[in-house]
């Protein structure tokens, strides 16, 4: 049995590091069905960050190909990709086609083999903003109404699935990556230095991510979350906000941030841009962060995962348990709504529909019993 997997971006090869070892340990418990798994990258983004020692550190298969596709427009990237992706798997002849969330690459996979007549498991199912703007809105839809086998993080995603009329293969599974926050916790605090690096102390400082387009794109968003953050950031509690190229162009190009000395700042010296950081890196500032402030889908959640509190610089969610748990506050680009998020961010109740760690397992379960003998 053949599970063919594609990825494109670092998150997804995060996700794919859980199942693909939930993959291994069972192909070596069940030697006799020769079950193997290949990942293809399409190089949508480059991340230096991944480098060989990214994969040694995560315990994740090397990719068999990487299409190296780059970023671009979205119908012209994502068309690249269709055709790598078309050409890799009639040569490869998977049984099953696995991909994850909602980027141009999930998208690309699912049609390339659904054209093909090869059955898609798309994880991360299910999941809405319902707002069609969004790109990602609009690959997640689309995912799901291909794949064949749907394994949906919570049972709101299930009930997004069933109000569009897909009910035949949808598995409630838990989130894969809350076996990764698990897991790669450990991981990060065992190797990371980067508290340290930067001189930080646990539970002393607030951390931010702002990459998404709606905000990096609109001068009034970013004046509105950046002005919010000069009026946050204390020397007792500075804003650590590793600093995505998109972003940093867009500050630099409003003039609400200059380059001194090589070095990006704004007006309020509290408010810390850094360099990009590593994904253990992350997960170590995440852990150790008085609260987090992100546009990220999977930051939002991810703060869940390490118990902070969470200010959500989007108008919606695909995390709506995470608001409805008191974990997190939807307050856009506003700079008064953001300021008081912050002064009334606390931590909320128990949620129990992410699993118990053990996603992984359950996935490649479904994925297998699937998959025609």
């Amino acid at each position: 049995m053949k599970i063919v997997t594609i990825v494109g971006a670092r998150p997804q090869f995060v996700k794919a590091a859980m199942v693909s070892r939930a993959i291994v340990q069972y192909a070596s418990e069940h030697p006799d069905e020769e079950l193997v798994e290949e990942i293809i990258h399409t190089g949508q983004h480059y991340d230096e960050n991944m480098s060989d020692i990214f994969f040694v550190q995560m315990g994740i298969p090397k990719p068999v190909v990487n299409l190296e596709v780059g970023s671009g427009n979205h119908g012209e990237s994502t068309g690249k990709m269709l055709g790598a992706i078309e050409r890799e798997l009639i040569k490869r002849q998977p049984d099953m086609l696995m991909v994850y969330g909602d980027t141009n690459s999930t998208l690309a996979g699912a049609l390339a083999a659904a054209k093909l007549h090869i059955p898609v498991a798309h994880v991360e199912a299910g999941l809405r903003s319902f707002n069609k703007a969004m790109p990602e809105e609009v690959n997640r839809i689309l995912t799901d109404h291909v794949s064949e086998i749907l394994l949906c993080p919570t049972n709101d995603a299930i009930t997004h699935l069933e109000k569009e009329g897909i009910t035949e293969g949808v598995h409630h599974v838990g989130d894969v990556m809350y076996d990764a926050a698990k897991t790669f916790g450990e991981i990060a605090a065992r190797s990371s230095t980067v508290l340290l690096d930067l001189g930080l102390t646990s539970g002393a400082y607030r951390l931010a991510t702002v990459h998404r387009a709606e905000n990096t794109d609109d001068p009034k968003h970013l004046q509105g979350i950046f002005e919010a953050f000069g009026r946050i950031a204390t020397e007792a509690c500075p804003i650590i906000l590793p600093l995505h190229p998109r972003t940093e162009g867009k500050l630099i190009q409003s003039k609400i941030a200059s380059e001194i000395d090589g070095k990006v700042k704004v007006s309020n010296d509290h408010v810390r841009l850094v360099p990009p950081v590593s994904f253990l890196e992350m997960v170590q500032l995440e852990s150790h962060a008085k609260m987090i402030l992100t546009d990220s889908g999977g930051v939002q959640k991810e703060a869940y995962f390490h118990g902070k509190p969470c200010v959500t610089l989007r108008d919606e969610t695909e995390w709506g348990e995470t608001v409805a748990a008191g974990w997190n506050q939807i307050v856009g680009a506003n700079t008064e709504a953001i300021v008081n998020a912050c002064d009334q961010a606390k931590t909320g109740a128990p949620i129990n529909e992410y699993g118990s760690g053990q996603a992984s397992e359950e996935i490649v379960s479904k994925i297998l019993a699937a998959i025609p003998v």
